[in-house]
């Protein structure tokens, strides 16, 4: 089966890193869904997708580069408290979004507080690791007019609204 652009695509998944830890799962009784040709998941994991058959299961590794890029130790920033909201509580873990001043956002993630000092990180969660994704393909099936127009999938396993 050939998969063509703008064709809602269901999956079940699981993802696991280097360590086998399992770091995002659909689970049997949920599934994701996404519109084909719209950058809406990884594209190697799109390409191998594409070509799979209704019902069929593919195991897929990433090296880090397919996946979600290697680890950018300029993507670690250290900011003073008063960057933030007066009053906000500043624990490590916590994620925030940087609005930039092209209108773009970034989300970061906390990865230390020592007194003023944060220390934050831009880097994707899963930057720097090879990931392996255990995919079973649901279905396949054109998207509709409105679904195009919103750029995204409603319904069971996309989004409602």
């Amino acid at each position: 089966m050939s998969i063509k652009p703008d064709q809602v695509v269901t999956i079940q998944y699981t993802v696991k890193d280097e360590d086998g830890k399992v770091v995002d799962a659909t689970g049997e009784d949920n599934s994701y869904s996404f519109l084909s040709g719209q950058n809406q998941i990884l594209p190697k994991l799109e390409e191998t997708i594409s070509d799979m058959l209704i019902g069929s299961t593919k195991t897929i590794e990433l090296s880090p580069e397919e996946a979600y890029g290697d680890y950018q130790e300029d993507a670690v920033q250290q900011v003073n408290r008063s960057d933030f909201p007066e009053g906000t509580q500043l624990e490590v873990g916590m994620s925030f979004v940087a609005n930039m001043a092209d209108g773009k956002q970034l989300p970061f993630v906390i990865t230390a507080v020592d007194g003023d000092d944060i220390t934050i990180d831009f880097n994707h969660p899963l930057a720097g690791k090879k990931l392996t994704f255990e995919v079973k393909l649901i279905d396949v099936r054109d998207a509709t007019p409105e679904e195009l127009a919103h750029g995204h999938v409603h319904g069971p396993g996309g989004h409602a609204h």
